[in-house]
């Protein structure tokens, strides 16, 4: 048995844990590091702690469990609902073990805690895992010891103290994903739902409380994200009583969930972060997914997508002539996006039918896939697994793999219908075509796309709601293909931004954050994302000077160097470009090449600016080099801009700042005299205090900034 009180600590966190009284956890302070904590003092600390509750303990419930509960006062959100029949609907669970683990090989600090309610027939156990960059996780297992209990929620709680008074958290729509929306905590519960099977393009993605006006580079903040992919809920929730809880669980709908004697049901992990400034609270999240043995080892190969060059218009001449251009380009990887299948000339067909279209492809994708390689770069395809059209061999053959729930297939979206991978005929069928192709065309990557939601998922022939199953489904053949192919490297689309969670990201490579390929709009849009995902596992790619999705037009420079960051891509028509812009291109994609080792290891910093301006960077590990975008995208009412403040180097150390101009560099006019001189060279603490005169860019402009040490640390 644990001391009843446990002092969790990692990378200058503290997370205290009260067992005190076999209640199930509290969490007493979770954030900055406490130091070394005697017995006496978590004595102390649990009693200062407690409030006066005087004659009514259901007003005064604090602290908090990390699963709050009905039976012990509290008036908020029950962690748990569910009964067995109309009974045990409000279990009172008690601690029954405890097991601290503070030498765990991969460096982590956990707590499990096993607990019992023996009237309701039910047992529980929480785990609580504190990782070595300080970000902490959490999740929970239910077990049923009696008749069937239907489980309708199970949704765990992370405290934050009463200084967290504003919230921040993230919508969208397809093409402007991860848009920032903020408010005052108040009193009650702010909740979003995801229902579509997937988080969705408007997901909140990490949900925020902080101290009025955090920011990037300033402010205690503190957020929880769920790793799962599909129906969610995240909550933020405070009381009159002066509790303050983040939380998060499935979002199960009606008998979902129905546990049989001796059956459990384990949550997806509720993570939290916390950091003074979101940066911090990033960067643990970015050093967790990077210290894991899944996550990708090799450089992140450049690639050229062929959708927005080609769209439906296959030939093997004409993408042939595209493959040829692109190893020119120095792509290293080429992917063929929707249309090369069975009967699939544009978006209204054929969904389901992974069968080469031998009207399209006479001799197959063979001698494609073949040349690509030749020319040394990986194949890569597109498949839609989860989806059909009803115009589709697939869908004529078998109308109940179509979900339903008692109404027919529901409304259209994009033309297609979601494919009920719990048949597991269908699931076979689906994953082996798939699986046959990736054998006999050596493909690397799969782009994984999804482009429906899931909103009238009926298991046939009952109609019973199939939303949970399909997740773990996907979440099975993503795992059984890459078993099957080592090697095989699967991208997580979704109408662009609508999968991006940490529970996708085990089971995938890559995400695609967004269709829209507007720099002005992706500034932005790569900027949230970053909140949660480091740049490596973002798809980031070069689009037309005609934005597909905004109709806006961007030079080049500005394109290639807002998503110089990430996973680089190419989706240009490059056998249309003329031969000026393909040799600046490549010299942007060598350039990527380059810097790569940087932006993919390195420490994502920005810079907390006015609204018309971004100043974001990577800097590496040793803080020795750094790169910083600095763009204008919104005409200010103030000229020139402000000063730009570089955040995240090492104070002590001194450094050339200088322009990095792949092509174009900042006009005459426009350029500060440090600039027009060749750079400047300060310390780390006068550039992320007194700053540099910003370049007076036009609107949808920025330049690059690449910083190095000059000497050694002062």
């Amino acid at each position: 048995m644990a001391s009843p009180i446990v002092h969790l600590r990692r990378d200058d966190t503290s997370v205290v844990v009260s067992l005190t009284d076999n209640r199930l956890p509290r969490i007493l302070h979770w954030g900055r590091d406490l130091g070394v904590l005697a017995p006496e003092d978590l004595d102390a600390l649990e009693l200062s702690t407690r409030p006066a509750i005087g004659d009514s303990p259901v007003t005064y419930p604090q602290p908090v469990p990390v699963l709050p509960q009905l039976a012990e006062g509290w008036l908020g959100t029950p962690g748990i609902a569910g009964s067995r029949a109309g009974r045990a609907w409000a279990p009172q669970f008690l601690v029954t073990d405890s097991v601290l683990h503070d030498d765990d090989p991969r460096g982590a600090a956990s707590l499990t805690i096993e607990a019992a309610d023996t009237v309701s027939e039910l047992s529980l156990t929480i785990e609580l895992r504190l990782e070595p960059s300080g970000l902490l996780r959490s999740r929970a297992r239910l077990r049923n010891l009696g008749a069937a209990y239907r489980l309708d929620r199970l949704e765990l709680a992370l405290p934050v103290p009463d200084r967290a008074d504003e919230l921040l958290d993230l919508t969208g729509r397809w093409a402007l994903e991860r848009v920032p929306q903020r408010h005052a905590f108040p009193l009650g519960r702010w909740e979003r739902e995801s229902r579509g099977g997937k988080p969705g393009l408007d997901a909140p993605t990490v949900l925020l409380a902080g101290e009025h006006g955090f920011g990037f580079r300033r402010g205690e903040v503190w957020g929880a994200h769920l790793g799962w992919s599909g129906n969610q809920t995240l909550a933020a929730e405070r009381t009159p009583a002066g509790s303050r809880l983040l939380r998060g669980g499935e979002l199960l709908l009606p008998d979902e969930l129905v546990l049989g004697a001796g059956e459990d049901f384990t949550t997806p992990w509720l993570f939290g972060s916390w950091g003074d400034g979101l940066d911090e609270l990033s960067s643990r999240f970015h050093r967790f997914l990077r210290s894991r043995a899944s996550h990708p080892a090799t450089p992140r190969p450049v690639l050229v997508n062929t959708w927005e060059a080609v769209y439906f218009d296959h030939d093997l001449d004409r993408l042939v002539t595209l493959a040829e251009r692109s190893a020119a380009l120095g792509a290293e990887r080429f992917v063929v996006d929707d249309g090369w299948f069975l009967g699939r000339r544009d978006d209204t067909t054929s969904l389901g039918d992974w069968i080469v279209d031998p009207d399209v492809w006479p001799t197959g994708l063979e001698p494609l896939a073949d040349r690509v390689r030749e020319l040394g770069m990986e194949f890569g395809l597109w498949f839609e697994p989860e989806m059909t059209n009803l115009d589709s061999e697939l869908a004529r053959e078998h109308p109940e793999w179509i979900f339903d729930a008692g109404h027919g297939p529901g409304l259209p979206s994009r033309h297609q219908h979601v494919l009920d991978l719990g048949h597991e005929d269908a699931y076979t069928l689906v994953r082996d075509r798939i699986s046959l192709l990736v054998k006999r065309l050596g493909i690397a990557y799969i782009k994984w796309d999804h482009n429906r939601f899931l909103t009238d998922a009926g298991h046939s022939p009952g109609g019973h709601p199939g939303v949970r199953r399909q997740t773990q489904q996907v979440y099975r053949m993503m795992d059984e293909l890459r078993a099957a192919h080592p090697g095989l490297e699967i991208e997580s689309c979704a109408s662009g931004g609508g999968r991006i969670d940490l529970g996708v990201i085990e089971h995938t490579d890559r995400v695609w954050d967004s269709d829209c390929n507007d720099p002005h709009e992706r500034i932005d849009i790569q900027r949230w994302t970053t909140l949660l995902l480091p740049p490596e596992l973002q798809g980031t790619h070069i689009g037309a000077e005609e934005s597909h999705t905004t109709h806006r037009t961007a030079p080049l420079a500005f394109r290639a160097a807002t998503v110089l960051w990430g996973h680089l891509g190419v989706e240009l028509e490059l056998t249309a470009i003329d031969d000026a812009t393909f040799e600046a291109v490549r010299n942007w994609v060598r350039a990527h090449q380059e810097l790569r080792p940087l932006l993919h290891a390195g420490t994502v910093v920005h810079a907390d600016t006015p609204p018309e301006t971004r100043l974001d960077g990577v800097v590496s590990p040793d803080r020795t080099a750094a790169v910083y975008q600095f763009a204008v995208l919104h005409r200010p009412a103030a000229w020139p801009p402000s000063r730009l403040h570089l955040p995240g180097l090492d104070p002590a150390r001194r450094y050339r700042v200088e322009e990095l101009a792949i092509t174009d560099a900042v006009p005459a006019g426009q350029r500060p005299p440090w600039l027009d001189r060749g750079g400047v060279t300060l310390p780390g603490a006068v550039l992320a205090e007194h700053g540099l005169e910003a370049p007076s860019l036009d609107v949808d402009r920025s330049v690059l900034l690449k910083v190095t040490t000059s000497d050694a640390a002062a």
